[in-house]
């Protein structure tokens, strides 16, 4: 009798996180980012420098980055920032356009930003020192609104709306239906609140200009369940490690308290009732800046436009 020969055990799942996860957790860089610098020669592990992202490292390993020690995983942080129109989201911009960068203040730690607003667009941009939340955070399947007041030059009645409601297809490109709400006229003027689950290029922009309408004015409001509330322009916020729990399901960590750093607080104000993380536990509040002591603004220095 013929004996079947033993099933080779399965092969064990491989220990540690992928390196660009580590490198993004660090907050060095998003973890498309950390990719890019680990094709280009700039991460090592222990003493070896590698070229493909496909490594699993512990916290054994020693990672270096350019050289340099990669840092523990910091505590995931969040920060509401109100963007002034008339800076770039970026960290440095070849023409030497002022960015976002240069107008933090100076005791924020590196941070990264989630998702865009454009040059001339305003309002709310969140911040983090995780890249990992930076991703998560800018996937359409978090299931958030990112809502807007936009202001348009025209007069508008709702019907003009209606190709935005249904879902646009613009050079090819397919936009999901938006929620279009014809607010008031005002003069030449029309103000607009559209709400929208994705975060595409020039999204509400290109759609008005597919309705026969120019925008001259957009300014973010919230994003999830996140607000920009009374937060002044050049103003950031920290969330609190409750709300992170809340809305994101993070474990709240106490940050250590800095006496050479500015003091903040957050509060929570009323938000989108779509907006709320899906599964998060009954009654979690939206963050929002209400009663909120912000991070005072770092006067930044004149750069010249080219």
């Amino acid at each position: 009798m013929n004996q079947k020969p033993p099933k080779k055990a399965a092969p064990s799942a491989p220990q540690g996180d992928r390196i660009a996860k580590v490198i993004a957790r660090a907050g060095l860089a998003s973890r498309r980012e950390a990719e890019r610098m680990i094709e280009t020669g700039r991460v090592a592990v222990n003493g070896t420098v590698i070229t493909r992202a496909a490594l699993n490292v512990t916290d054994k390993d020693s990672v270096t980055v350019d050289g340099k020690p990669l840092d523990a995983p910091a505590p995931t942080r969040l920060w509401l920032y109100h963007k002034p129109a008339g800076l770039v989201t970026t960290t440095r911009d070849e023409q030497g356009r002022p960015t976002i960068f240069d107008d933090l203040p100076a005791d924020l730690p590196r941070v990264l930003s989630v998702g865009r607003l454009d040059l001339n667009s305003e309002g709310l941009l969140l911040l983090t020192n995780d890249g990992a939340i930076k991703r998560r955070l800018e996937l359409p399947s978090t299931g958030w609104l990112r809502r807007y007041r936009v202001r348009v030059n025209g007069r508008p009645t709702e019907a003009t709306f209606d190709p935005l409601r249904e879902g646009l297809t613009i050079d090819g490109e397919s936009f999901q239906p938006m929620v279009v709400t014809l607010d008031r006229q005002q003069g030449a003027n029309a103000w607009i609140t559209v709400a929208l689950r994705e975060g595409k290029n020039r999204e509400v922009r290109r759609a008005m200009e597919a309705v026969g309408l120019a925008v001259n004015r957009l300014i973010r409001i919230s994003y999830g369940p996140f607000q920009l509330g009374q937060l002044k322009p050049g103003e950031v916020q920290e969330v609190r490690g409750r709300v992170l729990r809340d809305q994101l399901g993070l474990e709240p960590v106490e940050t250590p308290p800095d006496p050479k750093a500015a003091k903040t607080r957050t509060g929570s104000g009323p938000g989108p009732k779509t907006g709320t993380r899906p599964g998060a536990k009954p009654g979690a509040k939206p963050a929002g800046p209400r009663g909120a002591k912000p991070i005072p603004q770092r006067r930044r220095k004149p750069s010249r436009q080219s």
